[in-house]
Formats: C-alpha cells, sequence, structure tokens
C-alpha cells in the first residue's frame, strides 16, 4: 500500500467506523457465539500472497463482528464505561503514524513533554494538591499508565522498595528476605481483584477490611487491623483507598484512612478508576477530599472522559519514589538531558521500557471538548442514572442497594439470590441489553451502569420497560 492507496483506503476505514457507530444501535449488543468459533473462519496459516482491503473489510463485518460485544452501544449497562470519541479516534491515528516508542525524552521529546504537561492540566482540572503536579520544578508529577492494574503495581512496588531501604538503613543487617515475609498491604473488601493480584506479584501479604453499612473502609477498622498485625510482628506498610468501588461505586473514608496512613508511615494509594472523571465537577469534587493524605492516586479517562483505551492517569507527591525503586540506565538507553532535572524519562515510572504517544488523544480531547463539554458529558450521565433509579422506587417489587452518587444503580428484585440470577439471566438471553452482577453482603445484586457516549433517556426507559416486563414473567413463572 503506497501513500495514494492509503489516502483512498484510509478515508474508507473513517467511513466505515462512522457508519459502525452511527448504526452500532441496531446491532444486537452481545454477540450469539460460542467459544472457538472464529478458528474455523479463517486459515489455519497466514497468506502467501497478498489479500485485497476490500477483501479484509468484507471478513471484518463476516468474521470479526460476530463476536464483538458491542460496548459503546446505548444498549450496554454492563461493567463501566469504555471512553469513545472522535477526537480521541483521530489522536489514535495521529498516534500511529508518528510510531514513535517514547521511553526517554530523547527517544521523542513531543511525546515526553506533552504527556507531563497533559497530567499537570488534567490534574488541575481535578484540582489536585500542587504536590502532585510537575509544574516547572515540582517534586511530583503525573504518568499515562496502561491501567489502574498497573498503576496499583506500580504504586506498590514503590512503597516496598521505599519502606525496605528505610528499615535496612535503620538496621542493616536486616536482609530483604526478611522484610518480605512480614510486609503487610492493606485494602476494602470492597477493593477491586487486581490490588489482590497486585499483592500476589509483589510477594506481599495482603489484608482486606471489613467496610461499613455503606461499603466503605473507615479509619478505625483500619487501624484495629494495624495494631493486631504489628502486635504479632508484622510490618504494614501500603494502603488502598478506593473512590468508586467497582461492585457498587461505593467510596472508602479519605478523611480517616488518611491521617492513619500518615501517622504510622504507611503508603497510601487511592484508586479512582471510575470516579475520577467525575471530580472536574465542582458538586463532586468534595469525594476526592482528602487526596492530600495519598502518596499517589489513579483514575482511567479512559472510562469516563472520552479518552479510548489505554489512557489511565497516575500522579505521585513524590517522584523519586517511584524512579528510585525502578530505574536502570543501561547506556543504550543514556542520552546528555537526563540528568539536567527540566525533563524525566517515563521509562523509570512503568513496567513496560516501551510507551504509545497517548497523551495526543488527551491534548485532543481536552482541546475539542473543552472542560465545559467534559462536565456536561459527566453530568448527563449521572442524571439517566438518577432517572433508572426514579423508575426502580416507583416499583415495590424491586430494592435499590446501594447509594446512587453517580452512573451506576446498584438493584435487585426483593426475593432470593436466585430469583435474581433467574431474572439476570433472562435479560442476558434476550440480548437486547446487556447487564453483569455482583454480590453486596452475600446478595445477588445487578448492576446497571450507564456507559455508552450516545445513551439517551429513551435507551434507559426502554431498558426499564424490558427490565420489568421480564421480571414479570419471571415472577408468573415462579407461581406456576
Amino acid at each position: 500500500m503506497n501513500s495514494r492507496e492509503f489516502r483512498r483506503r484510509g478515508k474508507e476505514m473513517v467511513d466505515f467506523v462512522a457508519d459502525y457507530l452511527e448504526g452500532i444501535e441496531g446491532r444486537q449488543v452481545y454477540p450469539d457465539v460460542q467459544p472457538g468459533y472464529l478458528r474455523p473462519l479463517v486459515p489455519t496459516s497466514a497468506p502467501e500472497e497478498p489479500d485485497t482491503f476490500e477483501d479484509i473489510i468484507n471478513d471484518v463485518e463476516k468474521i470479526i463482528m460476530p463476536g464483538v460485544t458491542h460496548w459503546h452501544s446505548p444498549n450496554f449497562f454492563a461493567y463501566f464505561p469504555s471512553a469513545n470519541s472522535y477526537p480521541a479516534l483521530l489522536a489514535d491515528m495521529l498516534c500511529g503514524a508518528i510510531g514513535c516508542i517514547g521511553f526517554s525524552w530523547a527517544a521523542s521529546p513531543a511525546c515526553t513533554e506533552l504527556e507531563t504537561v497533559m497530567m499537570d492540566w488534567l490534574g488541575k482540572m481535578l484540582k489536585l494538591p500542587e504536590a502532585f503536579l510537575a509544574g516547572e520544578a515540582g517534586e511530583g508529577g503525573g504518568v499515562i499508565q496502561g491501567s489502574a492494574s498497573e498503576a496499583t503495581l506500580m504504586a506498590l512496588l514503590a512503597a516496598r522498595t521505599k519502606v525496605t531501604r528505610r528499615l535496612q538503613a535503620a538496621s542493616p543487617g536486616l536482609t530483604q528476605g526478611a522484610i518480605m515475609e512480614k510486609l503487610v498491604a492493606y485494602s476494602s473488601d470492597q477493593a477491586h481483584s487486581s490490588v489482590e493480584r497486585a499483592g500476589l506479584i509483589g510477594g506481599v501479604k495482603l489484608k482486606a477490611i471489613p467496610s461499613d453499612g455503606k461499603f466503605a473502609m473507615r479509619g478505625s477498622a483500619l487501624q484495629e487491623a494495624l495494631e493486631r498485625d504489628k502486635a504479632e510482628g508484622l510490618i504494614p506498610f501500603f494502603v488502598v483507598a478506593t473512590l468508586g468501588t467497582t461492585s457498587c461505586c461505593s467510596f472508602d473514608n479519605l478523611l480517616e484512612v488518611g491521617p492513619v496512613c500518615n501517622k504510622e508511615d504507611m503508603w497510601l494509594h487511592i484508586d479512582a478508576a471510575y470516579a475520577g472523571s467525575s471530580f472536574i465537577c465542582p458538586e463532586f469534587r468534595h469525594l476526592l477530599n482528602g487526596v492530600e493524605f495519598a502518596d499517589s492516586f489513579n483514575f482511567n479517562p479512559h472510562k469516563w472522559l472520552l479518552v479510548n483505551f489505554d489512557c489511565s492517569a497516575m500522579w505521585v507527591k513524590n517522584r523519586t519514589d517511584l524512579i528510585g525503586a525502578f530505574k536502570l540506565d543501561p547506556l543504550y538507553l543514556k542520552h546528555s538531558h537526563q540528568d539536567s532535572g527540566l525533563i524525566t524519562d517515563y521509562r523509570h515510572w512503568q513496567l513496560p521500557l516501551g510507551r504509545r504517544f497517548r497523551s495526543l488523544k488527551m491534548w485532543f480531547v481536552f482541546r475539542m471538548y473543552g472542560i465545559k463539554g467534559l462536565q456536561a458529558y459527566i453530568r448527563k450521565h449521572i442524571q439517566l442514572a438518577h432517572e433508572f433509579e426514579h423508575l426502580l422506587h416507583q416499583d415495590p417489587r424491586f430494592e435499590i442497594c446501594a447509594e446512587v452518587t453517580l452512573g451506576l444503580v446498584c438493584f435487585r428484585l426483593k426475593g432470593s439470590n436466585k430469583l435474581n440470577e433467574a431474572l439476570l439471566e433472562r435479560i442476558n438471553s434476550a440480548k437486547k441489553i446487556h447487564l453483569v452482577p455482583c454480590h453486596l453482603k452475600g446478595k445477588f445484586v445487578l448492576r446497571f451502569a450507564i456507559c455508552s457516549r450516545t445513551v439517551e433517556s429513551t435507551h434507559v426507559r426502554l431498558a426499564w420497560d424490558h427490565i420489568s416486563q421480564l421480571a414479570s414473567d419471571l415472577l408468573r413463572a415462579e407461581k406456576e
């Protein structure tokens, strides 16, 4: 393919993508395929001679689309949003064209510097404390990670290195192994499974703190666990506080947990993967109160801020804590500006070496929507969630299982877990809408998350009518 054909095919692909997104509501939201459906539809090996572009596009519709779950359908209410916008798609095209591997400033200065500035822009949108911003001479700063899972792992590994060096400095005879077997980290029992995975990868104990009646971790419960573990000779070093849990969008009490962490000299990491986007709205910024106690903070613009996956924003108060844990400088990666203090090399902030020019997506989206446009988008989703909540309140057969704060509603039929499992099975088997469940205090609960960029009140009401009718059918069948 030469540049002339690329111009032609590129225009065709843009039309294909625009047609797909414009017509996505007409596609069945969840596919009708079984595991292994795709292999028989493609050759057993790559073609010896080139295929045509037309054949490939035809195969996208015949082979790929039948197995796609349409996350951007206005009938998709599962998990949490996966951000999608035309400006971000255009920026991703440019990112692919530039094709730099931005592991250091020298590898592509614009890739590094735009990321630093975009993370400061976003930090200011959230009104993060100044300590988290890079500025021109700050000690903190932001980095784009691939996911919140990576951010949590990076924070845990940095905290592990920091406490190990501190203890070895105080007691030079202490081995790393002797310290590691006593290290213990904490999170709420509502924290995402990626937190537990970080503990497994980091080789440290992770303990779940029982949440309160609102599914929040409280300072007193954390303090009790710390005292118990210290009495057994363990070394508490790391806490993950979640703002907007995956199950029900609950919020750990930062204003209680933060001072405990600071007093005990433990690293506090905040995981706000979904909810963090809402903090750009002044009326929701109070949900972030207490961030000043944290050592690191993370949320996913690729969930709810119209920046396509992957783009997970992470800030640290003291970047040397992060860089110092992972810094390796082979000669082939060194450059003359790396010790100037004016720039950073992001390879020291992450697990991989290479990285894409992801900040272009932020730059395009922030400029083409503006802060007001992004705020309006968040507010609309939250308004639609409250609309669904209102519909539930009008039907005495249902109960709401957690406070509706942002764009997620947790609900169930009053009755047994088996009854609600059957309702979800009917909902997802019909494939008109798509939901996923969670467990809250032993109850099987259905989650209704406002996800699509194009979702409107009509979609929410149609979804409710569908759920209500299926519930009626189920309850009638139960009586027969």
